[in-house]
């Protein structure tokens, strides 16, 4: 689950790059948009994770 909120991340700075910095200014709403998926997916990702690691640990 930690491998996948890093990869989302990852992403998430790719997508801000291309974004933000005016390279590709056709794709800037397109590009926003896979931001703020990703960053969503990233969020949840970890969210889940932890979710995951402390109801393990309550079962022990």
């Amino acid at each position: 689950m930690f491998r996948w909120a890093i990869v989302f991340l990852i992403i998430t700075f790719i997508a801000g790059i291309f974004a933000f910095a005016g390279l590709v200014l056709a794709a800037v709403a397109l590009a926003k948009l896979i931001f703020y998926l990703f960053l969503v997916l990233f969020l949840l990702a970890l969210i889940a994770g932890l979710l995951r690691k402390s109801s393990s640990s309550l079962r022990e």
